[in-house]
C-alpha cells in the first residue's frame, strides 16, 4: 500500500502542471472556472503594467508542485524498508 500512496504523492504534480498548461492554452478549464493556467493566461495582456498578476498563480503552482514532490520524497523515505538500515 506504500508505493501505491507515495506514487500518487508523486503523479499529483503532474496532473497539476498538465491542467494548468492546458488551461493557459485555452484547452483546459474555461472560464470562469478557476485554475492557475487560465489566470496566467489572463494576465499576458497585463504583463508590462501589473506582472504580478501572472507571477504570483505561477509561484503558487510552483510552490504546490514542489510541496507535493518534498512530501513524496519524505513519505517514500519514511515508508521504504529497503531504507530502514
Amino acid at each position: 500500500m506504500s508505493p501505491i500512496i507515495v506514487l500518487t504523492t508523486l503523479e499529483v504534480p503532474k496532473a497539476i502542471i498538465v491542467e494548468s498548461t492546458l488551461s493557459f492554452l485555452g484547452l483546459g478549464a474555461q472560464p470562469p472556472t478557476p485554475s492557475w493556467g487560465s489566470i496566467m493566461s489572463a494576465g499576458r495582456s497585463y504583463i508590462l503594467e501589473a506582472p504580478w498578476v501572472s507571477f504570483f498563480p505561477g509561484m503558487m503552482m510552483a510552490l504546490v508542485v514542489l510541496g507535493f514532490n518534498l512530501f513524496g520524497d519524505a513519505l517514500r523515505d519514511t515508508l521504504d524498508p529497503r531504507l530502514k538500515d
